[in-house]
């Protein structure tokens, strides 16, 4: 097994957030070695809502951090939690351990929450010289890895004994523990919150973890960029048509096996003008919009 990003000697992460929030967007992206979308819906079509991702890049172009958050709750009674959260996140990312970086924003999350809300998480960083992603999940949904070598879609999850990570503010002490895997080219990575799990027909059948896996086998992977779209069509007709009951996020990463790439000036000031709120996302457009 390859070494941890922090056992790697490499120097301090200085990230810059290339996207993240809570608000409702579709868009594709790029990072050291993957091919990227990303889907958010915030419930009832809510300006914001208490799903949250945050994706950043260091400066060197060598480390990518992704992080998916689920506050419990939804939609705009829980955007002030959710945006407190993505501010802890900006203040923690360049933490080089992952683990403390999760310490950091449980123990910090729960002073800000009160009790009032705990958030789940899956946080993931990716070192692009030897193709290493090691994950950290604090009771977050286990992400769904399609192996390009076997053709097998499974897990992103590793089960050890005795060694359960809690969701984030539900108890300040609480130690974490993450895994690493190396990653083929053409590997695919789906990211997401429990609206896509926990979707249930007109009979109040759940999908499923299973009913999930299910349903990502049956899409065709040779366009990456369709693999989202379908996917969140597939759930949708489980769904007989009705709306989620819960904010959704989805991010799909396609491990496209390019190492680290130096930032050009444009990507760089497209990055700070995003930071200075200069520039934002893409929004989903809204069912009643003409």
């Amino acid at each position: 097994m390859n070494p941890s990003p922090e056992k790697s000697g490499l120097p301090p992460m200085r990230c810059m957030e290339i996207r993240g929030g809570n608000r409702a967007i579709e868009e594709a992206f790029q990072t050291p070695g993957f091919d990227a979308w990303a889907y958010s819906l915030p419930y009832e079509n809510s300006v914001s809502g208490g799903d949250l991702h945050y994706v950043s890049v260091c400066g060197a172009g060598l480390i990518t951090r992704l992080i998916v958050a689920d506050v419990s709750g939804h939609g705009e009674e829980v955007a002030d939690f959710s945006e407190s959260l993505h501010s802890l996140m900006w203040k923690n990312i360049n933490t080089k351990s992952q683990t403390r970086l999760v310490e950091a924003l449980n123990r910090q999350f729960g002073m800000r929450a009160q009790s009032l809300r705990f958030a789940t998480a899956v946080v993931a960083t990716y070192l692009a010289s030897n193709r290493t992603l090691t994950v950290c999940n604090a009771g977050h949904p286990r992400p769904l890895w399609h192996h390009a070598d076997s053709g097998e879609w499974g897990l992103l999850a590793q089960e050890v004994a005795g060694k359960c990570n809690l969701p984030l503010g539900l108890d300040d002490d609480s130690p974490y523990h993450q895994f690493t895997v190396l990653l083929a080219p053409g590997d695919v990575l789906l990211f997401y919150t429990d609206a896509l799990t926990e979707a249930m027909d007109r009979d109040g059948r759940v999908l499923g973890e299973e009913g999930l896996l299910a349903i990502a086998r049956s899409i065709d992977l040779s366009e990456p960029h369709r693999i989202a779209p379908t996917l969140i069509e597939a759930v949708g007709r489980h769904r007989s048509g009705r709306p989620a009951d819960d904010d959704l996020t989805l991010i799909i990463l396609f491990h496209n096996g390019r190492g680290p790439r130096r930032w050009s000036l444009a990507s760089r000031l497209d990055v700070y003008a995003k930071l200075l709120g200069i520039r934002g996302s893409k929004p989903v457009p809204r069912p009643d919009a003409g």
